[in-house]
C-alpha cells in the first residue's frame, strides 16, 4: 500500500469512528441509549420498618401479637390492612427479627404502610427491599394505594418455598390489577398507572393463611423504601 494510499485510509476510518461515536453520545443525550439509564441515580431510603410486639396483658397467643398500628416501630408510618380477617395479622420472632405472619388470616389480606407527610414517588429507579418467607404455595405481590384511592396489586412475586430471602422489587416492570379493598380480590389491568404520588405501599397474598405449622402463610420483616419522598398538602396530612 502506498504512503498516499495509507494516509486516506487512516483519515477515512477516524472521521468514521468519529460520527459514530458522536451518534451514540448524542442517543446518550437523548435518553435513547444506555447512557442515560446508566447515570441516573437510586433515590436514597425514604423510610424503613422493622415492626414490633404491641403491648398486651396475660399470655402472648395470637389474639394478643395481632398487628395493631402500635406494631410500627417507625413513628411516621401508619399501618392500613385489607381484607375480612386481615386483623388476624401476627407479630411474630423468626430468626431474631420480628415479622407480620397471616397465618391466622382466614381471608386474603393486604398490609400496607401510609407515611404521614409525603406521598411516594415510585418512579424511575424506585425500589421496595424486604425479608420474606413464604409456604405452601403462597406468594406474595406488592400492592400500591394511589393518590385517588385506587388500590393496585403488581404482577411482580415472590415465592421462597419456606425459606427466608431478602427480595428487592422494581416498580417500572410490572403489570398492575385493581384491587378490591374488602374481598382482596384483583379486577381488571391498569394500564400505566401515574406512579409518581403513591399514597401507600406494602403486600397483598390472594390466599387465606393456613394456621400453625406446615401450611400456607407468608411472613415480612425489614421493609426498605428507596424512593423520592413527595409532600403532602395540609389537608391530605390531617387526615
Amino acid at each position: 500500500m502506498s504512503r498516499n494510499t495509507w494516509m486516506q485510509f487512516t483519515v477515512f476510518s477516524v472521521v468514521l469512528l468519529g460520527a459514530a461515536y458522536g451518534t451514540y453520545a448524542q442517543q446518550g443525550r437523548a435518553g435513547g441509549g444506555r447512557g442515560a439509564e446508566e447515570n441516573e441515580v437510586r433515590p436514597p431510603m425514604m423510610f424503613r420498618e422493622t415492626w414490633k410486639q404491641p403491648p398486651y396483658t396475660g399470655k402472648l397467643n395470637d389474639e394478643n401479637r395481632r398487628a395493631t398500628q402500635d406494631a410500627v416501630g417507625n413513628p411516621n408510618l401508619e399501618l392500613k390492612l385489607y381484607g375480612a380477617d386481615a386483623k388476624d395479622l401476627g407479630v411474630y420472632v423468626h430468626e431474631g427479627r420480628q415479622d407480620v405472619w397471616n397465618g391466622m388470616c382466614t381471608s386474603p389480606m393486604a398490609g400496607t404502610l401510609r407515611d404521614k407527610n409525603s406521598y411516594i414517588d415510585l418512579t424511575g429507579l424506585a425500589r421496595l427491599r424486604w425479608m420474606v418467607r413464604t409456604g405452601g404455595l403462597h406468594v406474595i405481590h406488592p400492592v400500591v394505594k394511589l393518590a385517588d384511592g385506587t388500590l393496585l396489586a403488581g404482577s411482580h412475586v415472590d415465592n421462597t418455598n419456606g425459606d427466608y430471602i431478602q427480595t428487592e422489587v422494581a416498580f417500572n416492570n410490572q403489570r398492575w390489577y385493581i384491587l378490591d379493598p374488602v374481598k382482596v380480590t384483583t379486577g381488571k389491568e391498569m394500564k400505566n398507572p401515574d406512579l409518581s404520588k403513591v399514597d401507600e405501599i406494602g403486600f397483598v397474598d390472594l390466599a387465606p393463611g393456613g394456621g400453625h405449622g406446615n401450611a400456607g402463610w407468608f411472613n415480612v420483616s425489614g421493609v426498605e423504601l428507596y424512593a423520592k419522598a413527595v409532600p403532602r398538602g395540609s389537608a391530605s396530612a390531617s387526615r
